[in-house]
């Protein structure tokens, strides 16, 4: 879609009093990107669709992707994906164990959860609310998350037991 498909598509949805909600997939589900972009995956291939969060520079781009989106979309929310990340690339990763170290986080999921965390601070600053998949609860969930469990009431239950807005 062009910007301007965007904006029709948001100004269409809001006479009918519904606010179009934008799932910017990180830091797995990204093989679409990582293709185009393959200097932000572990490996420079971009093949394992999961963002290297070990490099800064993938946390650039994606501040940008979310200064391009929250333009385009006015709505309190912006929905991150988070799940199905496959961490088996990040635990090979040299930039990533050096991440893990430097953040004194002990496995896979305490890294999505830096991840995670990381992206949150970046949303709230546009003002934006951030939505993910109940994944996202797997090594720590950041405090203002909000969390849509997909994969039964479990990960709902879980997360407004902790103070959490949950779909």
């Amino acid at each position: 879609y062009t910007k301007e498909d965007i904006r029709e598509i948001v100004a269409y949805a809001k006479e009918r009093y519904i606010d179009v909600i934008p799932e910017i997939e990180m830091p797995g589900h990204s093989e679409a990107v990582l293709q185009c972009y393959p200097q932000y995956s572990c490996d420079g291939t971009g093949k394992s669709g999961v963002y290297c969060a070990g490099n800064d520079g993938t946390f650039e781009f994606l501040q940008n992707v979310i200064d391009e989106v929250v333009e385009l979309f006015p709505n309190e929310y912006l929905h991150i994906g988070g799940d199905e990340v496959g961490k088996g690339s990040w635990l090979k990763c040299d930039k990533c164990k050096k991440r893990m170290q430097e953040e004194n986080l002990e496995d896979g999921e305490e890294l999505q959860s830096y991840f995670v965390k990381r992206m949150e601070k970046y949303i709230h600053s546009k003002n934006k609310k951030l939505i993910g998949w109940d994944e996202i609860m797997e090594g720590g969930l950041p405090e203002r998350a909000t969390v849509m469990s997909w994969r039964g009431v479990i990960g709902g239950i879980e997360a407004a037991n902790a103070g959490h807005d949950v779909v």
